[in-house]
């Protein structure tokens, strides 16, 4: 049988990262001289790269100053990293289901809007940095629904297209599936709705984390 490759989303998927995301994006609009964006707004664009977010936020938004917000953003998220002020608490039931299909021989890995840094230093902050076989960011990709990291993906762990999940909450990451040729699943503890994961191409959402492990493993 062929490697089975589970990829993950991070933001709204394996962690809870809203208010830390809605703190930086407050706190970048204000340095780029923007009106405080609406939290339910940037929840609905957390998986985007930082300036596809910024766009979606502000569609009429000058280069310049969109540029601006998205260096300010980095700078607010960097500061209360290193402040100790970012929350991005694992979702109940991920570590287990992480445990669980690691046992069970599927491979692992995330696809994800976060930097290198980032993503780097929310894994080692739940000691599941060695879980996962490939890991996938904005810094060397094109945002979601751009295929281009499941496609690294898959070539850096040979990984069949066919026994291939990605895993996410928003329609961003359902599109990333679709464009790869990997199967969608979605979870509804995230950001977007469940009829939005299906419209974007989800085959099955699911509804906890023991949920979901009960599927792949079925």
């Amino acid at each position: 049988m062929s490697q089975r490759l589970a990829v993950f989303d991070c933001d709204g998927t394996l962690v809870d990262g809203q208010a830390s995301i809605c703190e930086a994006m407050e706190a970048a609009f204000a340095e780029a001289g923007l009106a405080p964006p609406d939290r339910h707004a940037v929840r609905r664009i957390v998986g985007l790269s930082l300036p596809q977010a910024v766009r979606r936020l502000v569609p009429d938004c000058a280069p310049d100053v969109e540029a601006l917000a998205v260096d300010a953003y980095k700078r607010a998220y960097r500061t209360a990293r290193d402040e100790g002020r970012i929350a991005e608490p694992l979702f109940d039931g991920i570590a287990e289901l992480i445990e669980k299909l690691h046992g069970a021989g599927w491979l692992l890995g995330v696809a994800t809007g976060k930097s290198d840094r980032g993503l780097s230093h929310c894994l080692a902050a739940h000691g599941l940095t060695h879980r996962f076989a490939t890991l996938q960011t904005a810094d060397r990709h094109p945002s979601k629904p751009h295929p281009a990291m499941m496609e690294a993906a898959l070539g850096e762990t040979l990984a069949d297209p066919a026994h291939t999940v990605m895993i996410g909450d928003t329609a961003f990451d359902m599109g990333l599936a679709v464009n790869s040729g990997v199967r969608a699943i979605g979870v509804t503890w995230g950001y977007h709705e469940a009829a939005e994961l299906v419209a974007a191409g989800a085959e099955w959402v699911a509804d906890t984390p023991f949920q979901l492990g009960e599927y792949l493993l079925s």
